[in-house]
């Protein structure tokens, strides 16, 4: 069995639905369902005895060690976070507790656990922690994409709460040679996304007519990723990732905020034409740009590429048509999130990454 934290967000519920479609090793699901996290994600595993889902917060360290005792997991895939940037801006104090001090409790828990592990599981066990690429900071146009060797720069509580996260986890490999592992991935995007995210907060916007906010002059770029490969990834670093080793894992698809918003708004007028063939560009709205946004990340994969022999499958074209699709085709699961959150609030956000 592998643990899970966050199992029931965005990539983590996409990564236990393609890994218990890859496999049949069980999977301990611990998540405590913030406003992103929705078992509905999950709703094709209701009666799959190999997810097991436990409501907790990683944040509890005695129910952690509890549960590692009781179900004696293999390895622990860290993906539970506070992720919004705009959050972060408004109200930083959930990222402090979740990405840093729930971090550390978990590793708290998870060395304990792993010093009594019989020799052989001691040696098998790994902690895989899932970092973002915000944490190496702003990248210059001219400068070449983030390699695991740039420097850490993080310019927004967020990142800054990542970056600690992933120093706490260095520090207890290197401290107290617990087995770990760190993937630091492009922008995700796919099925299953909270909509306060720019890809689909542009696609739920677009679908009710609302205007589509893009922040400053929408020229900030990003490395796209879809979450599928991610999880491809997430499992290859698992499988033969070297301990102590950091991954990049890119998507090879560096746009503009701007490109991309464009990019679904001709995917919707191909699929669902607005009255008097009004394109959905039309709603786009340029906003006043957010405190210390950055400007371009991109990442360099070769290391995964060449150690680890993983590469994206996923086009850009290709994986946000599915996802274009997708939510056309969940506008049920879009009003079951937007009926237990407050999203008026995001109308009046710039287009995030």
């Amino acid at each position: 069995m592998i643990l899970v934290t966050g199992g029931a967000g965005f990539i983590g519920s996409n990564f236990i639905r393609d890994w218990l479609a890859q496999c049949d090793e069980p999977v301990l699901n611990v998540d405590c369902l913030t406003y992103a996290g929705n078992l509905g994600n999950l709703a094709s595993l209701n009666d799959d005895p190999r997810h097991v889902f436990v409501r907790t917060d990683i944040g509890d360290t005695a129910m952690i060690r509890q549960l590692l005792q009781q179900y004696q997991p293999r390895a622990i895939v860290h993906l539970a976070a506070e992720s919004h940037v705009d959050r972060a801006i408004d109200g930083p104090t959930p990222f402090i507790a979740t990405n840093i001090n729930g971090t550390f409790s978990l590793l708290r828990a998870a060395h304990s656990y792993w010093e009594h592990l019989p020799k052989t599981a001691k040696a098998a066990f790994r902690f895989l922690q899932v970092s973002t690429d915000e944490v190496y900071g702003a990248l210059a146009p001219e400068k070449p994409p983030f390699t695991e060797t740039h420097a850490y720069a993080p310019n927004n509580p967020y990142s800054a709460s990542k970056a600690a996260a992933d120093h706490l986890v260095r520090a207890y490999a290197q401290t107290y040679g617990l087995p770990t592992l760190t993937t630091i991935s492009a922008n995700n995007y796919g099925p299953c996304q909270f909509p306060e995210k720019l890809i689909p907060l542009m696609i739920v916007n677009a679908l009710a007519g609302e205007p589509l906010p893009v922040y400053g002059d929408g020229q900030q770029r990003r490395d796209w990723l879809y979450v599928g490969d991610h999880c491809a990834a997430i499992r290859q670093v698992l499988e033969k990732g070297r301990v102590g080793e950091t991954y990049n894992i890119g998507g090879g698809n560096e746009q503009a905020n701007l490109e991309v918003v464009q990019a679904l708004c001709e995917m919707l007028d191909e699929r669902i034409p607005r009255e008097g063939d009004v394109s959905y560009a039309a709603l786009i709205t340029m906003v006043q740009d957010r405190s210390g946004h950055d400007r371009r990340y991109a990442i360099n994969a070769e290391k995964i590429q060449h150690e680890l022999g993983w590469k994206p499958v996923r086009t850009f074209e290709a994986g946000i048509r599915s996802t274009v699709e997708w939510y056309i085709d969940n506008q049920a699961w879009v009003g079951s999130v937007q009926s237990r959150t407050q999203l008026g609030l995001f109308n009046n956000l710039g287009a995030n990454s």
